[in-house]
């Protein structure tokens, strides 16, 4: 039916107003504002998810879990008793199973496989055992089930029969569980103060050692013999005297240590009867876990979490801390922020400040733009053969002859590393500070010449303070991509282990020729290199959330910087 004309013309005003409302709505940019703040929010839900994922698969490898006792009757074999930890669980269907080749009741539609961790790997060849639920039967969780972490072989579980000391039993039964833990302590505090003493004092004699060796090369080199610089060569045999007395005396310190902590060992039993002595000096700690209340579990929880963060690895990575590669990563960014930073913001202000803005300007920065999109694995190779080989080579043989043919900085170390990352995240740096130039207001540099500074001087001292937040912008984007990378990495000083730190009490106390351990390696090395996959997998998770917990440490620090640059010169800017 046709509307009266009033109501017809009345219609298309409403919907003219309409369309024109919503035209202006969109001119307004509002509704824009709602799609990024949509986007900005799922961004920061799937980031969360993923940190509480990692969190949730890596933080609960700590808590010490209960161990339950029971007989594995798979139909067709004979029962298996077990003491083991329930890792994780599993649903299957039957007929999964039993193209697996297990005999399953093709009655039942499904099944939960269980993951346990058995231990005793020197006993039977493996920790870990896939199993299905309904065939684990006569359940149960005995208080005296003892889990002992060793220094190799993974953990033991099972129980203690009786404490020795000097050969003979001292404590059996119920009561030999109360004599371990103090001898234990015992043990734990010997085999530190033997930690100490090989790789500190004795590592430090090495060294002091390595170096006499060296400079009597140099002075061979330098064709200065016994005979006609006799007090060089006395000087350095009075020295290396000195350092082999004080080796033999730490030896003998050690012989009486190694000897007082093999004193002792435990008599232990597996469930299935198995009876083996463990001497303590090979137990990192043991515990009851069935018998341990909260407070206990939550005191042992932070014990592993301080060990994992402060401590040395074991066990092909899969076991003990990780310090040396949160350390080595900390420390390499820390070489790469002081080398990009200088670099990157001379680039940026010759390009902005002094640089003809022509043709040559442009083909610059659009190389620049187009280095940052450079494969990592690139940047890599380029400092193998450039920094490692090329510039590394030629300074050992300018400087350090007498170490030839063992290279000095001719090999991958942390200072090259340092360097292919700088190289890497230089174009950040660039980018940045030539924006932050860029927005600094032209009469600031006019007013400041007007007063009769130099151009020099305006530069120093007004446009480079104006511009430090972008500064920082920019290395905080370079922190968050060097911190991550790998694959350069690999090729230019990280390795699997390294048995010293880059910084310790040796002159010159920053070691930047040695080799480092890096929390992206220490990731794809225990993830992807372990022979032990079960055992590693919780290690990665947690390993992978520490990574991501020293990048976000090291972006809020900067990121406090540049904002207090920011507000310093605020009113400047304005």
């Amino acid at each position: 039916m046709d509307l009266p004309p009033q109501l017809s013309v009345a219609s298309r005003d409403l919907s003219g107003q309409n369309l024109r409302d919503m035209r202006a709505y969109v001119r307004s940019g509002t509704p824009y504002v709602w799609v990024t703040a949509a986007a900005i929010a799922t961004s920061v839900i799937i980031v969360v998810s993923l940190l509480f994922l990692i969190a949730a698969r890596g933080l609960p490898f700590f808590w010490p879990a209960d161990v339950v006792v029971g007989e594995y009757r798979e139909p067709g074999k004979e029962p298996v008793r077990l003491m083991a930890e329930l890792v994780e669980s599993e649903t299957y269907t039957t007929a999964r199973l039993q193209s697996a080749g297990l005999a399953v009741d093709s009655r039942q539609h499904f099944y939960d496989r269980l993951l346990l961790k058995v231990g005793n790997r020197d006993l039977y060849g493996a920790d870990f055992r896939y199993l299905l639920d309904d065939w684990l039967v006569e359940r149960r969780y005995p208080e005296n089930a003892l889990v002992l972490e060793r220094m190799e072989w993974g953990n033991f579980y099972g129980e203690m029969i009786a404490v020795r000391q000097d050969g003979a039993i001292t404590a059996s039964g119920d009561e030999a569980y109360a004599a371990w833990r103090p001898l234990q302590q015992r043990a734990n505090d010997l085999r530190q103060q033997i930690r100490s003493i090989e790789k500190d004092e004795i590592g430090a004699i090495n060294y002091g050692l390595e170096q006499l060796r060296l400079k009597s090369r140099r002075l061979e080199l330098d064709h200065k013999t016994p005979a006609s610089h006799p007090e060089d060569y006395a000087e350095l045999e009075r020295r290396g005297q000195a350092l082999e007395g004080q080796y033999g005396d730490l030896q003998k310190r050690l012989e009486g240590l190694y000897s007082d902590i093999r004193r002792d060992s435990v008599l232990v039993r597996t469930v299935d009867g198995q009876e083996l002595e463990i001497p303590l000096s090979k137990i990192v700690r043991g515990y009851r876990p069935n018998a341990m209340h909260v407070v206990d579990k939550l005191g042992y929880y932070l014990t592993k979490l301080w060990e994992f963060g402060a401590g040395d690895p074991r066990e092909a990575n899969t076991e003990g801390g990780i310090f040396p590669a949160i350390f080595g990563t900390v420390l390499m960014v820390l070489i790469m922020s002081a080398i990009v930073t200088p670099f990157g913001v001379v680039a940026a202000v010759y390009l902005r400040e002094y640089a003809r803005q022509g043709t040559l300007t442009r083909i610059i920065r659009i190389a620049v733009n187009n280095l940052a999109g450079v494969p990592s694995i690139v940047f890599g190779m380029f400092g193998l053969g450039f920094f490692v080989y090329f510039v590394g080579g030629n300074i050992d043989k300018l400087f350090y002859p007498e170490a030839a043919p063992a290279p000095v900085f001719g090999t991958p170390g942390i200072l090259w590393a340092s360097l292919t990352l700088a190289l890497l995240t230089l174009p950040v740096v660039i980018v940045a500070t030539e924006e932050g130039l860029a927005r600094i207001p032209r009469s600031l540099r006019e007013a400041s010449l007007s007063l009769g500074a130099t151009k020099a001087e305006t530069l120093w001292r007004v446009v480079l303070p104006m511009a430090s937040p972008a500064m920082m912008t920019g290395l905080i984007l370079a922190i968050a991509r060097a911190a991550g990378e790998v694959a350069p990495l690999m090729l230019v000083g990280v390795v699997k282990l390294a048995p010293s730190l880059p910084l310790d009490l040796n002159l010159p106390f920053l070691h930047l020729d040695r080799k480092f351990m890096h929390l992206g390696f220490h990731i794809y090395d225990v993830g992807f290199q372990s022979p032990n996959v079960e055992a590693a997998r919780p290690l990665v998770y947690a390993t992978a959330l520490l990574l991501v917990g020293v990048i976000v440490i090291l972006n809020l620090a900067a990121i406090r910087i540049r904002n207090r640059l920011r507000e310093r010169y605020r009113a400047l800017d304005q």
